[in-house]
């Protein structure tokens, strides 16, 4: 039994992830018929239950940054999840995006020390389950990016044209969920622009639910 995790009702095989509690519930109440909270242990809450589909579905969130998603993931492997899809925000480097635009990460350049848990050096590049990250891009009709993760806020944007946001924990979900066998996508809502307009709270959850929608049909077997 894992040690941060108490659920209280069992994992499913596939999972919507997201950093703040208050959009795991979002997205239970959205995605599943009849939700549960399965797991409330450290304010990480969790949810169960089956979609409109009839599919098993677990929504947990993770905290904040990378240290916090590595050790959730890792909990919920050992529950018996294969796949997950993250559903984040990010902030934008390029000012070609706007607040509200959603973003499915190709690649994700850590920019933080617990990537280096996963032989990811800063610098170094982690990527998608290449099948899952498809399927998110096909449901949500997206062109996929690139995105940098940070342990921390990002002071100052980075150098490099192809990045053009940036994250707190990403990277440091593929890399570990490459290292559990697990498949790993994300989709990133942007929350901030790169001139600093935020997106509004209405906007940001209507962008979450239909982001979640997209993760839930893209994990359907």
């Amino acid at each position: 039994m894992p040690r941060r995790l108490r659920p209280t009702a069992p994992t499913a095989a596939a999972a919507v992830l997201v950093g703040d509690p208050g959009r795991a519930l979002l997205l239970a109440q959205e995605l599943l018929e009849e939700p549960k909270m399965s797991n409330h242990a450290r304010g990480l809450w969790g949810y169960g239950g089956k979609t409109a589909a009839g599919e098993a579905l677990t929504i947990q969130s993770t905290g904040i940054g990378g240290p916090s998603a590595a050790v959730v993931l890792t909990d919920l492997a050992k529950l018996g999840l294969r796949r997950a899809v993250r559903v984040g925000t990010a902030t934008a480097i390029s000012a070609e995006l706007a607040a509200g635009d959603m973003l499915v990460v190709e690649s994700a350049r850590a920019e933080g020390a617990s990537a280096a848990s996963f032989d990811l050096a800063a610098g170094d590049i982690a990527r998608p389950d290449p099948e899952l990250s498809q399927r998110l891009g096909l449901e949500l009709d997206l062109r996929p990016a690139a995105v940098a993760s940070f342990d921390t806020i990002a002071a100052e944007p980075m150098p490099g044209a192809e990045i053009v946001a940036a994250d707190m924990q990403t990277a440091t979900l593929f890399a570990c969920g490459q290292a559990l066998g697990l498949a790993v996508a994300a989709v990133l809502i942007v929350e901030t622009t790169a001139a600093g307009e935020r997106i509004s709270d209405e906007a940001l959850r209507a962008a979450a639910k239909l982001a979640g929608l997209a993760a839930a049909a893209s994990l359907s077997p």
